[in-house]
């Protein structure tokens, strides 16, 4: 570590507050009501519960969500014995990984104990209030004794992950690594540099695995761990001493399969490097030097694949790959331990995972290369947005098989889409969406079929079933990017290709009814031809406009209003409304909120004010959500007579008038729609309750702003914008939008291509061919 990363290191803990944590309620403390429901007398309800049945303590407490990350600091990082208190960071930085990657809330406890007996006391006494301990930097082989004492004095899991969580990915790596290499586990030799509490949990759970415990050689900084060298060798490490006489690492190396490093810097030498087997797997996993580089096993054995620890290299294995998403499963399940079997659950999700492709997540983590899987590729990456997923549900079914769950999960499918929420920020607001989306699959053109995130984009649509994919593009060229990208994509059976250069049948029979269309706006019929099969946008949309899709998704590159500029002529208004607008959606900390107009209209009158409002509303339901409309001003009730609260309160006029039954007012300032307890102030008699989730502007400018103020300022996650009015189902991307954007704008598409078969006043698409587009 140089200077200048030390300062950044201390800078990054000490600012902008100390350290990495802080606490945060759940619930509001905005009145009196509700401090004596959080408190004195409202809490003795709860404690009253959870005496009756103590179960109820995960109803009515955060005890079901929420692990210790415990440690005494006799073994911090490569720090070695520096204290409890030291090793403080270390913890927090642990609490941070929960939280990050899966929800979970964490207490860091340093405890002043060495003693293995009293330490044990200190953490069995808290046994009433965590849901899980996660036992943390404690030397061996105290850390063996302390975690198989708590298991048997708790009835909640106690996992020590330098031991379980190193063994659950390196089992992985070697699972898919000698896959690759074209060699059975059973048959392999291994030997170990390091005979600690990891390199010793790792060969127990590849002996559980299939590994034969008389091919396992062990070494550490004494040398060979042979029969007799110590009279009172621990039990788990006397399992494997060998009668041997060799007694120096080089002096086993011979033919060994797997070099499993958890122990020093530069151990391994390159010049024994010849003797291992044919097509070895080298682990050098001591941190932050390994036992050898991975150029120097490159240099004199190509035939090798190398794992680190370091995020630098190819095939890391790092913890973090599991423990958050172990305790995940385990915490939901109610699991009182978490045992072997679930460990192996955790390894075979891994490893299988590492054999899908990567997401668009995994190579923007990354720099934009997706990793296959290969010699470089072993085991996912850390950001892999995947992992909680596959290891969460895996984990939960094996803590049911193993009959340690005292929550069994009943629906593993509703499961999975609940965990979804930790992946994608917004996954609770597309739920209602992707469900109806699923239930009639819609025929969907994407415009750019060529872009890579539209490509990963067509993989998800396809692996949730939410539509039927059509793509514009250059056949060779998307076919050569979707190998590139490392996908499954069946191109030639479940993905629809249309290419310009030869498909040119399909696209002239769209050139006639383009040019009535825009023939009598400035467009040749030379010109509508050419647009047809240069401009993707257009055919996309006259795909739609004939009928031969059910949605389009245009746009995605370049300026968003030149995408609108061919797209608008094509697609007709709804019968019976004047204008087109957008609404974006925005989802934050405390919930999602809605703006309308962001994109189309700079300065509505009121009467389209009041007609994006009711469209808008609409599409709030369509989330599953009731929309409470705020029409918002610099003016609050009537206090200005400028012009645009004077259009805010027409508009509210209009509104009430055809949609009574819709919480809606204004015209208000911003503050007083997030906040009943303002706008009460304000006045008594406001039709909204609680707070307002459809925010409506007087211009473009305010809606764009507030958008994007909050955007930024409480870090929310965008969805759309979404167009309002259309008479077809078709949306248009902003350059901004990530794979994730389009697979939610695709399934805001299907369902609406659903309400347009149902619904009597719907557009052409409802009557669409139900017929596949040529090759």
């Amino acid at each position: 570590m140089d200077d200048d990363f030390r300062k950044a290191a201390l800078d990054y803990h000490r600012l902008p507050r100390p350290g990495k944590l802080q606490i945060e309620p759940t619930k509001r403390m905005a009145t009196q009501r509700d401090l004596a429901l959080a408190y004195s007398p409202g809490v003795a309800a709860a404690c009253e519960a959870i005496k009756e049945d103590p179960r109820t303590a995960r109803d009515y407490t955060a005890r079901g969500n929420l692990v210790a990350v415990i440690t005494n600091g006799t073994a911090v990082l490569g720090l070695g014995n520096i204290g409890a208190l030291a090793g403080k960071p270390v913890m927090e930085g642990k609490a941070v990984l929960f939280k990050k990657f899966a929800g979970i809330d964490v207490f860091d406890i340093e405890v002043d104990a060495q003693d293995p007996d009293r330490f044990c006391d200190v953490v069995a006494a808290l046994e009433p209030t965590f849901g899980a301990i996660n036992l943390e930097d404690v030397k061996a082989p105290d850390c063996f004794v302390i975690e198989r004492k708590l298991r048997e004095r708790m009835r909640i899991p106690v996992f020590h992950d330098d031991q379980h969580g190193t063994a659950i990915i390196v089992a992985a790596a070697v699972l898919n690594g000698l896959m690759i290499q074209g060699k059975q586990l059973a048959d392999v030799k291994l030997v170990t540099s390091g005979a600690g509490a990891a390199a010793l949990s790792c060969v127990d759970l590849l002996v559980a695995l299939g590994l034969d415990p008389k091919n396992v050689t062990l070494t550490d900084i004494k040398g060979v761990v042979y029969a007799g060298r110590e009279p009172d060798m621990p039990p788990n490490m006397a399992a494997y001493a060998r009668e041997t006489e060799a007694r120096a690492l080089c002096d086993v190396l011979a033919g060994a399969d797997v070099f499993l490093g958890l122990s020093a810097p530069r151990v391994l030498k390159a010049e024994w490097l010849h003797l291992l087997a044919d097509k070895p797997l080298v682990l050098a996993l001591a941190n932050p030097v390994p036992e050898i580089l991975p150029e120097a096993v490159h240099a004199a054995r190509p035939d090798a694949i190398v794992a680190t620890g370091r995020s630098d290299f190819p095939n890391q294995v790092n913890n973090v790959l599991c423990f958050p998403f172990i305790f995940r499963g385990a915490l939901d399940a109610g699991a009182t331990t978490i045992n072997q079997a679930m460990e192996l659950a955790a390894v075979e999700a891994i490893a299988e995972l590492a054999r899908a492709e990567a997401s668009e997540v995994v190579a923007a983590a990354y720099g934009g290369a997706a990793p296959l899987f290969g010699p470089e590729y072993i085991i996912p990456k850390p950001f892999d947005p995947r992992l909680i997923l596959q290891i969460a549900p895996a984990v939960a079914r094996a803590a049911m098989e193993s009959g340690v769950a005292e929550r069994p999960i009943e629906d593993f499918a509703a499961y999975r889409r609940e965990l979804e929420r930790f992946v994608f920020r917004s996954g609770q607001l597309m739920r209602p969406v992707f469900e109806a989306a699923r239930q009639a699959t819609k025929r969907v053109v994407y415009a750019e079929g060529e872009d890579d995130r539209v490509l990963r984009a067509v993989q998800i649509v396809l692996d949730d079933g939410i539509a039927e994919p059509v793509l514009i593009g250059r056949r060779d060229v998307i076919r050569a990017r979707a190998r590139t990208l490392g996908l499954r994509l069946d191109l030639d059976k479940r993905v629809q290709l249309l290419d310009p250069g030869h498909d040119r049948e399909t696209f002239q029979a769209l050139v006639v009814p383009y040019q009535r269309i825009v023939g009598r706006r400035g467009a040749p019929p030379d010109l509508a031809e050419r647009r047809v099969f240069n401009r993707p946008n257009v055919a996309a949309a006259m795909l739609l406009h004939e009928g031969k899709v059910d949605a389009a998704i245009c746009g995605g590159n370049g300026e968003w209003s030149r995408h609108m500029s061919y797209v608008l002529p094509i697609v007709p208004r709804m019968p019976g409304v004047e204008r087109i607008y957008a609404l974006s959606a925005l989802i934050t900390g405390s919930g999602t909120l809605f703006f309308c107009d962001t994109h189309v209209n700079i300065d509505p009158t009121a009467e389209q004010v009041a007609e994006m409002t009711l469209l808008a509303a609409d599409a709030v339901r369509s989330f599953g959500i009731t929309p409470k409309a705020a029409l918002l001003s610099h003016s609050s009730f009537g206090a200005s007579s400028a012009p645009q609260p004077r259009k805010m309160r027409k508009a509210l006029a209009l509104i009430r008038k055809q949609a009574p039954d819709l919480e809606v007012d204004g015209e208000m300032h911003a503050d007083s729609a997030l906040s009943e307890v303002i706008r009460n102030r304000a006045v008594p008699d406001s039709r909204i309750s609680g707070t307002a989730n459809l925010l409506v502007m007087p211009t473009l400018d305010a809606a764009n702003i507030a958008f994007n103020l909050l955007k930024v300022a409480a870090d929310g996650l965008p969805v759309g914008p979404l167009l309002l009015g259309t008479a077809l189902p078709v949306q248009v991307l902003v350059p901004s939008v990530s794979a994730r954007g389009i697979v939610n704008v695709t399934a805001l598409a299907v369902q609406e291509a659903q309400a347009r078969r149902s619904s009597p006043l719907a557009g052409p698409s409802s009557v669409a061919a139900d017929m596949r587009i040529p090759h």
